[in-house]
């Protein structure tokens, strides 16, 4: 019986002095979470994709408020929320908000069947890191899209889907939010987020192959050769040539399409411009 009681006591001390020290450790370990952290998640869109940089929306709010506290949040953006949010979050941070142009994804590459003839069937994992990973795929061209949709499987906003005849991805405008998840998921990044430019005019060029111009006209029949026809007719230094491919700098593009007229294969693209009728000639 003394032997149980004993037990009993030395059990209930142990447990005491256990609790005691992991209440003093408890208080001097403590981390208080800055109310103005919950506050500034529960704005945010809950859509954790990763568009701002942070792994989610709780490591936005974390940085929204530390750079409060530093006196700026410039360059912190959720590109799902938009400027919208953003205007809400600063006004709660008691911080200016700072606009910018919306951005797009677009898809760099054309390479339908009629453009980029299939020469071989793969038969395996129907996913584009796969295929990437262990060929070129069924074309000639190793750079262009392999058409297995892992930018349609990311895309939580449902802003991405493939079109069949063309196997091709084709955004949404309305949809997209620019959280750049596509262009992670894509292995031969050939999706970027450009701006949507003025009236969603867009000029680029959607190819990113990168071999010379005879191999790469031989792959693709629109594919950039690289001439520089277009680098030399822009006005505004916006186009370079580096790699044997033509890119366009959408901060510089004044989208007036002399290059797409200038271009010899059609590489170089235009979005959302009207088709202008022509005018009917008098008898």
């Amino acid at each position: 019986m003394n032997f149980i009681l004993t037990s009993v006591i030395a059990l209930g001390a142990i447990a005491l002095i256990s609790s005691v020290v992991l209440y003093l450790v408890s208080k001097k370990f403590a981390v208080n979470e800055d109310p103005r952290i919950g506050t500034v998640s529960e704005l945010l869109p809950g859509a954790n994709c990763g568009g701002c940089g942070f792994a989610g929306c709780s490591g936005m709010a974390c940085a929204l408020v530390a750079g409060a506290d530093k006196g700026s949040i410039e360059g912190l953006r959720c590109p799902v929320g938009g400027d919208e949010v953003m205007e809400k979050i600063a006004d709660t941070l008691g911080m200016a908000a700072s606009s910018s142009e919306p951005l797009v994804a677009v898809v760099r590459c054309n390479g339908t069947c009629d453009n980029r003839p299939r020469i071989a069937e793969y038969d395996g994992l129907h996913t584009c890191a796969a295929v990437n990973s262990t060929s070129a795929g069924e074309t000639e061209c190793g750079y262009g899209c392999l058409g297995c949709g892992d930018c349609v499987s990311v895309c939580q906003f449902d802003a991405i889907r493939m079109n069949p005849e063309t196997s091709l991805p084709e955004v949404d405008e309305e949809k997209c939010t620019s959280c750049g998840a596509c262009v992670k998921a894509c292995p031969r990044t050939i999706i970027e987020l450009r701006k949507k430019g003025p009236k969603d005019h867009r000029v680029y060029v959607q190819c990113v192959n990168k071999d010379k111009g005879a191999v790469a006209k031989k792959s693709c029949s629109v594919a950039c050769i690289g001439c520089g026809k277009c680098e030399k007719v822009c006005q505004f230094d916006a186009i370079t040539i580096e790699n044997n491919l033509s890119y366009i700098d959408f901060n510089k593009c004044s989208v007036c399409t002399k290059c797409v007229d200038e271009c010899p294969t059609g590489a170089i693209v235009k979005t959302n411009f009207t088709i202008e009728k022509k005018a009917e000639v008098e008898a």
